[in-house]
């Protein structure tokens, strides 16, 4: 009967959940930690390390060797993958760029050709014990390499970028992009620790606060690519500072996971935080934002967010001529007037970027309006009686030479927060729009 390692064992029934899950394999799939944890211990099993050293040895230092020896261009994908993962600046451990070869490996279905290179190089194979490793256990090692085989038959697709924790867990946080327009400043305090960046306090009616994409307790990765892992204290200020008046992509490590949890790694920092602005909640019941109020809750609307532009399902009450003067004071008569004479509405969607709005109908895609922010003149919801109506002023486009004035368009949110959320954002598109909520 032919040897078992508990190991493999192991490995087998986590590939077998693997393949079961959706394709292709991405970081939300709750079986990949496992899988790649799994495939860590196999590649630490047996491995010796090297008398009177003060440096304790990884499998990493065994893979780099494939670089060193690839002299002639022999191993190709593998060699790419090991230089690729020495130039990653995100990593400062042996550990950590172990681990990220092994999610590129998985990646790019590359794992098995990396196991052949290290069994066909002995400086490798002198790292492992002939006794217990399963690289040098030939009985084992065949049921190891069916196993890559399955895995190479996968698909995968990871977010590589998302690596900067990898020096110490497995456990990866949601990494976002968040791009901003160019502005004088985000309206964002910084705080460094652990040679990461993390967002202390947003400003009020800033930027990053207005447009709701960034909570306390978050990580600034990077700045335009640029990245900020072991950053030194204003190095981010410095390159801000920089770019400023152009466009930002920020990428983001958020502090929670999906499900509102605090993403693990962070706890012990994330309370160092909190002693400095108590606005840094914990608590997954109450996800603090800024000074105890609550962050904007897309599962309570009916919205879709992708960085700085949000999609809104609402309803179009009517839009109507209300005269020569746009001014916020014209709501309070223009929406009622809308709303008498106008007796039909539409569910539409109301795609709110960074510098313009479009409303388009939901069923037909038919675009009904798009107004740039600096053409609206006032913004404001209904007092009463309904909380979730909404109106907006903008120069009338004429039909024909005759028609001038203002146009009050009026539209319906899912719900009063809602509302408020459109009301903002609209006003803060351009900071010279009259509005009121």
């Amino acid at each position: 009967m032919p040897p078992k390692d508990p190991l493999l064992e192991t490995l087998k029934v986590c590939i077998l959940n693997l393949s079961q899950s959706e394709s292709p394999v991405t970081d939300s799939c709750p079986h990949l930690s496992s899988c790649c944890e799994l495939l860590e211990l196999i590649f630490r099993k047996g491995l010796q390390q090297p008398v009177l050293s003060l440096v304790q040895r990884d499998y990493w230092h065994g893979l780099e060797t494939l670089l060193q020896n690839d002299l002639c261009g022999r191993l190709g994908s593998v060699s790419l993958a090991v230089e690729q993962t020495i130039n990653c600046k995100k990593l400062l451990t042996a550990q950590g760029r172990g681990r990220y070869f092994l999610r590129l490996a998985v990646n790019r279905r590359i794992l098995g050709n990396v196991v052949k290179h290290m069994l066909h190089t002995p400086k490798i194979l002198e790292f492992y014990s002939t006794t217990i490793s399963i690289l040098r256990n030939e009985d084992i090692l065949e049921p190891f390499m069916s196993l890559l085989l399955v895995i190479s038959e996968m698909e995968f697709k990871l977010n590589i970028e998302n690596c900067s924790f990898l020096d110490e867990s497995w456990l990866l946080p949601v990494c976002e992009l968040y791009e901003a327009v160019p502005c004088r400043e985000l309206g964002m305090v910084l705080r460094y620790l652990n040679g990461r960046v993390f967002v202390l306090d947003l400003l009020q009616g800033s930027q990053a606060e207005v447009d709701g994409f960034v909570q306390l307790g978050d990580i600034i990765d990077e700045i335009n690519g640029t990245s900020l892992r072991n950053a030194s204290n204003g190095q981010a200020g410095v390159i801000l500072s920089r770019l400023k008046g152009q466009p930002l992509s920020l990428r983001l490590l958020r502090c929670r996971d999906p499900d509102g949890a605090v993403f693990r790694p962070l706890v012990k920092t994330l309370r160092l935080l909190q002693q400095e602005n108590p606005a840094v909640c914990l608590d997954s019941s109450h996800l603090t934002r800024r000074h105890g109020t609550n962050p904007r809750k897309l599962d309570q609307s009916q919205c879709l967010r992708e960085g700085s532009r949000i999609v809104y399902i609402v309803q179009f009450l009517g839009k109507a001529n209300i005269g020569m003067y746009g001014g916020k004071e014209v709501l309070q008569y223009g929406i009622p007037f809308v709303l008498e004479r106008s007796d039909s509405r539409k569910e539409v969607l109301l795609d709110m970027k960074e510098t313009h709005l479009t409303c388009t109908e939901k069923n037909t895609k038919l675009e009904l309006f798009q107004h740039h922010y600096p053409e609206i003149s006032c913004v404001g919801r209904f007092s009463r009686p309904d909380y979730r109506i909404f109106a907006f002023c903008v120069a009338d486009v004429p039909d024909s030479p005759t028609a001038t004035g203002f146009c009050c368009v009026v539209l319906q949110a899912a719900s009063a927060q809602e509302c408020e959320d459109i009301v903002s954002r609209v006003a803060a598109g351009f900071k010279h729009t009259e509005w009121s909520v």
